[in-house]
């Protein structure tokens, strides 16, 4: 069973993330910002991360850059959920190191279809 870290720090996203994952059976562990996934990466492994872009403390670009550089998530696939459709805000996000990009709001479907894309 994969393990994957919700980051956002908007409550009622994250309860839809983790809502749409757990149903379709995934481990899911919730964090409010890029500092507090961190800490919670830092001390368990995940098989995925998905964060916001845009969040208090540490925003999900520096989060993921931030992570990229532990030597147990080089290759963890990284997901950003975001309001954020611009194009350059899409290759700062592929130079700090994401996999994908979901643009808020969301059909489960199209989450549950690149989860299951990414973890192979």
């Amino acid at each position: 069973m994969a393990t994957i870290l919700a980051v956002d720090d908007s409550a009622s996203m994250r309860q839809m993330v983790s809502f749409t994952l757990k149903g379709a059976g995934f481990q899911v562990t919730e964090a409010v910002d890029g500092q507090d996934a961190l800490n919670k990466a830092k001390s368990q492994q995940f098989d995925l991360v998905i964060t916001d872009v845009n969040m208090p403390i540490m925003d999900g670009i520096t989060f993921i850059k931030n992570l990229r550089g532990e030597a147990n998530y080089k290759f963890i696939p990284m997901l950003m959920l975001t309001t954020e459709s611009a194009a350059d805000k899409k290759s700062e996000g592929k130079a700090a190191g994401a996999t994908g990009w979901i643009v808020k709001p969301f059909n489960p479907d199209q989450l549950l279809n690149t989860v299951k894309k990414v973890l192979g």
